[in-house]
């Protein structure tokens, strides 16, 4: 795991500076407070893989121009964007290990500042002079901000089925890994076949990232996570590991984890029961197979484009999403 990370990072370190000087010139508001704001999320870390795809992307339909940097930005704004407004909906408290932007200054005022990074990720997206990466932008918003409606207008339900969960996950994580991809394509002027294949790698490991994530909430520590472990669940979010779980558990069990997932609230020893509880009804394993077989299709997706540098550290990132531990 470790070395896994350690080459991925070393084949694309260049690339991350880049990304991050890009970051810092491209935010361009007019108000220091909107700067503040955004940058009090974007600059306290994240891994810039959604920047990154659109890089590798495009470096693997032989693009190597310099603007497409620039241009990578898009998707880190607008992930962005997504976790100022999602952190505010949830009621979520710290993210990347810092208080959630909404909690230092206020709701509106979050919610401005990630309208802002939509807007700007659109304007970026219009200065490549391509009507069709619009269109790519354009579709991902409207994806992700249903995929919040559909969780929210869900939220608590004990009875959220397993395609439910696939349909929010799709259009809140996939459709961005998808875009950034199928955009890396479409600004080296590649073609449909290569557009395409790119997308589904793309939307496969998207997947599959986020069934990890949703992994991680029931495996690793709040330090790790920089959030409070069970987070989901204290938000209302039925993710696919207690979805399982509940479908196969005996009356008696299901009982005790509907109760303890109802409650205002869960103690930490509650919090450890349903994770055992989690385990033994294969809630755990069931999600990392599914996560799996996304994986073994993001691979597959990739089989028929020409071998590279850029498409060995996209085989790599799709090992590292699946068995990441933070």
């Amino acid at each position: 795991m470790k070395d896994l990370k350690a080459r991925i990072l070393a084949a694309v370190e260049n690339d991350l500076e880049e990304i991050e000087k890009e970051l810092a010139a491209n935010l361009d508001p007019h108000l220091d407070l909107v700067r503040d704001v955004a940058g009090h999320l974007i600059f306290a870390g994240g891994k810039r893989l959604r920047p990154l795809l659109m890089i590798l992307a495009a470096r693997a339909c032989g693009c190597n121009r310099q603007c497409a940097y620039r241009f990578s930005t898009i998707f880190e704004y607008l992930h962005a964007a997504t976790l100022l407004h999602d952190d505010l909906v949830d009621g979520g408290a710290m993210r990347r290990g810092r208080p959630a932007a909404h909690t230092v200054w206020d709701p509106p005022t979050a919610v401005l500042t990630g309208d802002f990074l939509l807007a700007r990720s659109l304007s970026i997206a219009a200065s490549a002079g391509r009507p069709e990466l619009i269109e790519v932008i354009a579709n991902i918003t409207e994806n992700m901000s249903q995929g919040e409606i559909q969780q929210l207008h869900r939220k608590g339900a004990l009875d959220m089925t397993e395609q439910e969960y696939y349909t929010v996950i799709k259009r809140k994580t996939a459709v961005l890994f998808q875009g950034a991809c199928r955009a890396g394509a479409m600004i080296a002027g590649a073609g449909q076949d290569r557009q395409q294949a790119l997308a589904d790698y793309g939307y496969h490991l998207g997947m599959a990232f986020q069934m990890a994530d949703d992994l991680l909430d029931y495996t690793q520590t709040g330090e790790a996570l920089g959030k409070v472990p069970g987070a989901d669940l204290r938000e209302g979010k039925l993710t696919l590991p207690v979805i399982h779980a509940l479908a196969k558990a005996r009356d008696d069990d299901y009982k005790l984890m509907c109760r303890i997932i109802s409650g205002s609230g869960f103690s930490r020893e509650e919090f450890e029961t349903l994770v055992h509880l989690l385990n033994a009804y294969g809630g755990i394993a069931y999600t990392g197979a599914r996560a799996s077989e996304h994986i073994g299709l993001a691979k597959q997706a990739l089989n028929g484009l020409e071998a590279t540098k850029a498409l060995e550290v996209m085989h790599d990132i799709a090992d590292y999403a699946l068995a990441r531990k933070i």
